[in-house]
């Protein structure tokens, strides 16, 4: 898989690309991240990518012209694209859509400014996502939040038992977990992980999966 990024402040991207599972994705060959800078598609001397709003208003805005050279620059490297504009007014990003573009062939996401974009860029893009009911100074964390979920699920990236069994993936949160020490200050493991039984552990953890989810978030057991 291909994930470009268009955005005004490339750098920003750089220390997590070289990081952690996107490292070794990149490293494997499951995946390459291409960072786009917006400003060498600005226009005039000065390279500018945004202007006042008609009409009038606070602030500025990303122009559509500037948008669309960048988006069909990269789009012309790949014959299937899939264009995702981040913006608060997007469909809200969970699981089951993260797995769904996992599944393309190449992803360009755009990261939109604080005031946003030319509403016409909305002609230009197949989906707009967002990660939450709430404003960000501009596109760059949602686009990490999708570079990250989506190149975990990558096949090859981790082991498949790992993405099966985490919060979200059979609309259950992840059971309780526990490493050493056995006892700490009067906190103890739970005897059954202890047990060596491989299936009354597994037994538990479904039923703690069940009970956490229904405690802290009983609208995913309706889903199932």
């Amino acid at each position: 898989m291909k994930i470009s990024i268009i955005t005004l402040f490339p750098e920003v991207f750089k220390p997590l690309v070289k990081t952690s599972i996107l490292e070794k994705a990149q490293s494997a060959g499951k995946l390459k991240v291409e960072l786009v800078d917006l400003r060498k598609f600005g226009i005039g001397r000065h390279k500018q990518v945004d202007d006042r709003v008609y009409g009038g208003g606070i602030g500025m805005i990303l122009r559509i012209d500037v948008l669309d050279a960048a988006i069909k620059k990269v789009k012309s490297r790949l014959r299937r694209s899939k264009v995702i504009l981040l913006t608060p007014q997007g469909e809200t990003l969970n699981q089951k859509k993260v797995k769904e573009l996992s599944k393309e062939k190449h992803l360009i996401l755009i990261c939109g400014k604080y005031e946003g974009v030319d509403e016409r860029v909305r002609k230009l893009v197949d989906e707009e996502l967002s990660i939450g009911d709430y404003v960000l100074s501009g596109g760059e964390v949602p686009a990490m939040v999708v570079l990250d979920s989506v190149s975990r699920l990558l096949p090859g990236v981790l082991k498949e038992e790992a993405t099966q069994l985490e919060s979200f993936s059979q609309n259950l949160l992840e059971p309780p977990q526990y490493t050493r020490p056995e006892d700490y200050k009067g906190m103890k493991v739970p005897k059954v992980l202890l047990s060596g039984n491989h299936g009354e552990i597994e037994k538990w953890r479904g039923e703690e999966a069940v009970n956490k989810t229904k405690e802290r978030r009983p609208d995913l057991l309706k889903k199932r």
